[in-house]
């Protein structure tokens, strides 16, 4: 049966996958992204492929832009049966430049240091506006279409950071970890009106929002690529196919028992305490 899916943050890489992963199945998408060129990309090559689909530009932050997007998703496909919470990142705002605190980096007056007494409050509340916030609004605007429909569900995308904090990001790490805690609380919550929540905790994929951080302009591995790399059993990192299977089974009517769950997909990141 046909549903309409409802993805956030979908001109991006790991979400555009998911959104052609569910075309696929036949079903109808709407492609949320806050640049309406990345939207109509990702939409326009899912109906040239023969599928369903509308680019939207929307802002998770805005409850006015997210009920926009809303009306003209019921217009032109219907109720929205699934609601996958995508838009996140990090910002430098909310990251310090070195992994650990030592004393004579209170003395360091190099231009952009930043230790965690320089954070910027601002960047902070940025990131985790972003990512706790941006999947609690588009929730509460959504899953109004889910009440008391069978077959809904609401899939979060929280993180490996969630269960063990990495260095240098601690606004999106902790974020992150709101997200599975959100997740939990409110498939609890939604549990007696037929909504499903659960949430993915992916792992290390590259995405152009980190593959600076992680890789060299010629494609070695920078340190901190290494290291993680190092720290997955699997040994690479992950590819955006990687997440299309829990995806599907999440949000799948044959998962109708499966609610506030939050899954790996690292590679045994999480599993691994490096010993």
């Amino acid at each position: 049966m046909s549903k309409v899916v409802v993805l956030t943050g979908a001109g991006g890489v790991l979400c555009s996958t998911m959104a052609k992963a569910f075309a696929q199945q036949g079903h109808k998408i709407a492609v949320l992204d806050l640049k309406k060129e990345s939207a109509d990309k990702v939409a326009n090559d899912i109906v040239s492929e023969g599928g369903t689909a509308i680019g939207i530009a929307s802002n998770v932050l805005e409850v006015e832009s997210l009920k926009l997007a809303k009306q003209e998703i019921n217009e032109k496909l219907g109720l929205c049966d699934i609601l996958i919470n995508g838009a996140g990142g990090n910002h430098p705002l909310g990251t310090t430049t070195n992994p650990h605190l030592l004393e004579e980096d209170m003395d360091n007056k190099i231009e952009g240091f930043k230790t965690f007494f320089d954070l910027d409050p601002a960047g902070i509340k940025f990131v985790f506006d972003l990512n706790f916030i941006g999947t609690l609004l588009p929730t509460q605007v959504f899953a109004k279409d889910m009440v008391g429909r069978t077959g809904c569900s609401v899939l979060n995308i929280s993180s490996m950071n969630a269960y063990t904090p990495l260095t240098k990001i601690p606004a999106y790490s902790a974020a992150k970890a709101a997200v599975s805690n959100f997740t939990q609380w409110l498939a609890v919550h939604l549990s007696k009106v037929g909504v499903r929540v659960n949430a993915l905790a992916p792992g290390f994929f590259l995405t152009e929002q980190n593959r600076a951080l992680l890789t060299n302009p010629d494609g070695s591995l920078t340190q901190r690529g290494q290291q993680i790399i190092d720290q997955t059993p699997m040994g690479r990192y992950g590819k955006p196919e990687d997440l299309v299977s829990t995806t599907l089974f999440l949000c799948d009517d044959n998962s109708s028992f499966v609610t506030g769950v939050v899954i790996p997909i690292d590679g045994g990141f999480s599993a691994y305490s490096g010993v």
